[in-house]
């Protein structure tokens, strides 16, 4: 991957695809959490109507998790299955954030990048993913986080080779944009991902990226 042809991707990814508009819940660091712990192993329809049913009783910030009772909880969150272990998860979390942070998690995002990322790494259930995208979407912290979409189309689009883990997808990606892209980079890849460079059944023959892309060359030749 050279510079002229990574620029090349991110332009002809933002004439073919419209930035999707971010839902409200993610100017909060803390509701991005929740949907992120929602959304372990459960599609995004049956995630947003498990957080619907939180919001609609209130429990969508650290306190009224920590006295909602688990019952409570899991009964919000059967729609997107593994509701016990996902309530249980809520609790944990919504216990450190008001031991440590006293509820607010934007004492974290004002720190340096690197401190805060380590700080979020630190609560339960956070992962690498998940740190990113508070970082980005609720801070602007230069960071681009790294879902399946985003892995699977970088490596697909040779950027990375097939067999790199998440920080070095992460970090390339980096290094070919500045940072005023990467809110956009994130969600276009996605919208690839979802639309063309599918898992199981990509639609090569009809992806935009097609010229650009490694896997879609392989096919062909």
């Amino acid at each position: 991957m050279d510079q002229a042809r990574a620029l090349a991707i991110y332009e002809e990814l933002k004439r073919r695809f419209k930035r999707p508009e971010l839902p409200n819940l993610f100017k909060d660091p803390f509701q991005v959490l929740v949907i992120t712990i929602i959304s372990q192993n459960t599609n995004d329809k049956n995630t947003l109507r498990a957080y619907a049913n939180l919001e609609a009783k209130g429990l969508v910030d650290p306190k009224s998790i920590l006295e909602a009772s688990e019952e409570e909880l899991q009964e919000a969150l059967k729609v997107a299955g593994l509701y016990r272990n996902k309530a249980r998860k809520l609790k944990e979390l919504a216990s450190m954030v008001m031991e440590e942070y006293g509820g607010d998690l934007r004492r974290i995002l004002d720190l340096p990048l690197e401190e805060a990322r380590a700080k979020l790494l630190a609560l339960p259930g956070v992962g690498y993913k998940t740190a990113d995208v508070v970082l980005l979407f609720c801070a602007g912290k230069p960071v681009i986080p790294v879902d399946t979409h985003v892995n699977r189309t970088a490596k697909r689009l040779g950027f990375v080779d097939e067999e790199a883990g998440y920080e070095e997808v992460r970090l390339s990606l980096q290094r070919y944009y500045p940072p005023e892209y990467y809110l956009d980079l994130h969600l276009l890849l996605i919208s690839l991902g979802r639309e063309y460079c599918k898992a199981g059944k990509p639609l090569c023959e009809r992806c935009p990226l097609r010229t650009y892309c490694s896997y879609a060359t392989k096919l062909a030749g």
